[in-house]
């Protein structure tokens, strides 16, 4: 059985494709996965990077392309009302939702349904406060009526998902969403294909071009502009 580790960020509407796509990319293969939630800006202040939707050409071009995507994929996205958004008491919320911090495939569609099918302000406090307590209700009903007691806003939640990002950090991840198998990750909803093609044993990923292209040499290095 592959063990298959998914690191996610609700804010991301590729995270939502992948998500999506995640099970018919599956099929036929004996797997269990995890689902790990993470702060994607965390991931871009360790790289000194903008996101997607902080550069305005490339921001339009984001949107743009993921509804593309969708309407390719035959799954629903609708633009929340605002974005990007803070999705902190999103990834909270999935992560009270279990005593390791991994959410079960429902508690993560939920959510994510929550952000990309109404169109609606992801962050907004009634909707959330409804979300946290439909989430937290079924989560109980999982567990056979024993409530996983952690409160999202907890010092102890509040931990486990900066603990889960340094994780995915040391791994060496850099966006979302990411699968890892064997140590081996694979970044981006447009990188289902080659997960399926190493699952399938493709012995492409044997080879130098797979596994020496981080020995090449760096030409030229940009340096930090002067203030």
């Amino acid at each position: 059985m592959k063990e298959i580790h998914f690191y996610f960020d609700f804010i991301s509407p590729y995270a939502w494709l992948a998500f999506q796509a995640l099970p018919k990319t599956l099929e036929g293969i004996s797997h269990r996965v995890h689902y790990h939630p993470v702060l994607f800006g965390a991931f871009l202040k360790h790289h000194g990077q903008l996101g997607p939707a902080e550069m305005p050409g490339k921001r339009d071009w984001t949107y743009r392309q993921v509804m593309w995507l969708a309407k390719q994929q035959g799954t629903v996205l609708k633009m929340p009302a605002s974005h990007p958004f803070n999705s902190l008491a999103l990834l909270r919320l999935a992560v009270a939702t279990a005593a390791n911090g991994e959410p079960n495939r429902y508690v993560v569609e939920t959510i994510f349904k929550h952000v990309w099918t109404e169109g609606l302000e992801a962050a907004d406090p009634e909707r959330l406060a409804t979300l946290q307590q439909h989430v937290l209700s079924q989560a109980a009903l999982a567990e056979n009526g024993n409530a996983f007691e952690t409160n999202p806003q907890s010092a102890e939640v509040k931990l486990r998902l900066q603990q889960q990002t340094e994780h995915a950090i040391e791994l060496g991840l850099f966006g979302v969403p990411s699968m890892v198998v064997d140590g081996e990750v694979f970044w981006g909803q447009d990188a289902l294909p080659m997960l399926r093609a190493y699952l399938d044993g493709d012995e492409w990923f044997q080879s130098s071009e797979w596994r020496d292209v981080g020995q090449l040499p760096v030409g030229i290095r940009r340096l930090p502009e002067k203030k």
